[in-house]
């Protein structure tokens, strides 16, 4: 994650188009992950590269929103017969596809809003299941529009308020990280110190009893 950190902040200038083809690869089930790419896009627009802010916000917005259309249609086109391969048949499994199919024809743009907001693949799962139950797409990519432009403004901000606040946050980490150090020694002192304790009465017990030992 340091290095693609470093490589955007040393291409700045295309550092929006890195990020949008970076998430479009996503969209093919590539092993990009869109949520640490919306996290370094935002920390860095807070903190190093200000003055693509808005670019990079857009890149984000349209390469989410481009990504799923993508993986409709993959699942639209190829169908279940993705998952007769190996790797598909791994990251998709068929009872998965099947419930969240169930779960989008009953909610519809509520699966949609919800599905934005979770990882680890659940995202394309949901759009390649839209697209092999060859629901509409018009229907789809309306419904989507609304819940890409929810997750990734909400997200953004957040990220970029936090990578704002960066400096503070970190001198409260260290504040918290001290204390929760200082707790742990505290702790295992008197847990060792009550253990010792123990032993040295055990022993004086022992001394003054010898007839009860075994």
């Amino acid at each position: 994650m340091h290095q693609i950190a470093e490589f955007i902040h040393t291409h700045s200038t295309y550092a929006p188009w890195l990020v949008f083809g970076s998430i479009l690869l996503a969209g093919l089930n590539i092993p990009v992950s869109i949520d640490i790419i919306m996290i370094l896009s935002a920390v860095l627009a807070a903190t190093t590269i200000p003055e693509h802010t808005v670019s990079l916000y857009f890149s984000l917005l349209f390469g989410c929103y481009f990504s799923a259309w993508i993986a409709y249609w993959i699942g639209r086109t190829w169908g279940k017969r993705l998952l007769r391969t190996k790797w598909f048949g791994k990251v998709l499994p068929e009872k998965r596809l099947e419930k969240v199919g169930r779960f989008y024809e009953k909610h519809g743009l509520w699966t949609l809003l919800i599905g934005r907001f979770i990882p680890f693949g659940v995202r394309n799962c949901l759009f390649m299941t839209t697209g092999m139950s060859k629901l509409s797409f018009r229907k789809f990519i309306v419904r989507d529009a609304l819940a890409c432009f929810v997750w990734t403004s909400l997200t953004f901000y957040l990220f970029f308020t936090l990578g704002v606040n960066y400096e503070a946050l970190v001198h409260h980490v260290k504040i918290i990280n001290v204390c929760i150090f200082s707790a742990f020694s505290v702790t295992l002192i008197g847990i060792l110190w009550y253990k010792k304790m123990g032993k040295k009465k055990q022993a004086k017990r022992v001394e003054q009893n010898p007839d009860k030992q075994p």
